[in-house]
Parts: structure tokens; C-alpha cells; sequence
């Protein structure tokens, strides 16, 4: 975990964020309970004990190669944006063939007259 002693205490999810001069944030995470917590919540996922143990133990793998990667001197080397140096690069949107209403649902499995059915993919937990 990367140490700041300058900075105010951390919130309950382990984070700070203090602006500086430039536009650019430092971000100091700990990794703990509340924030595999908030991970779980976010996710709406349920880790076992196990699981919560190798979270941590990868995510502090990954701080630990990001604050690696800070060793890098990177003066002179301006910051990159995009992958490429190719700037909207899209297709023009002309319509083509296009199926009716009726000849898209023919193949569909459940439908009415206007919509496919399709089975609820996402439930909100339960209340508690």
C-alpha cells in the first residue's frame, strides 16, 4: 500500500482523492473489508471468505504494480491520450436493408406484436 503521511484521513472505503495543481488526482486505496464490501455491493456479487481473501490479495497485487510503474522516470514523455494517432474514424450511417417489424419476430421464440419477450436478466437484491 502506498503511504501518504500529508493527507487527512481516509473514508470509509479506504480512499483519498486530493486535488493538485494540475488536473491530475493521487488516489492512496487500502485495501480492507469495507472496500471488497463496496466491491461486492457495486457488483451486486457475493464473495465467500475464500474469495474475499484472494480479491484483496489481487488487488494489492495490482496497486503494488501501478505504484511499481511510478519508479519509471517519465519527464519529457508527453502523456497519451488515444492509441492511435487516428481521430474519428467512423463509417457514414446510410440506412441499408432493413427487415420489417413482422420479419424480425417471425424466428423470435416469445414475442407479442410489437417486442421480443426475453427473460428478466437482472434482479435487485432482496430487502433487507
Amino acid at each position: 500500500m502506498t503511504v501518504i503521511r500529508f493527507l487527512h484521513d481516509i473514508n470509509q472505503y479506504g480512499f483519498i482523492a486530493i486535488p493538485q495543481i494540475t488536473n491530475y488526482y493521487i488516489c492512496c486505496m487500502q485495501v480492507n473489508d469495507a472496500l471488497i464490501d463496496k466491491l461486492s455491493k457495486l457488483s451486486m456479487l457475493q464473495f465467500s471468505n475464500e474469495e474475499r481473501e484472494a480479491i484483496k490479495i489481487d488487488l494489492e497485487k495490482m496497486i503494488g504494480f501501478v505504484d511499481k510503474l511510478k519508479e519509471l522516470d517519465t519527464t519529457g514523455v508527453e502523456p497519451l491520450l488515444h492509441v492511435s494517432n487516428n481521430v474519428d474514424v467512423f463509417r457514414e450511417d446510410v440506412p441499408g436493408n432493413m427487415l420489417s417489424r413482422k420479419e424480425a419476430l417471425q424466428n423470435a421464440p416469445k414475442h407479442d406484436d410489437l417486442y421480443f419477450k426475453v427473460p428478466k436478466a437482472i434482479k435487485k437484491p432482496s430487502q433487507s
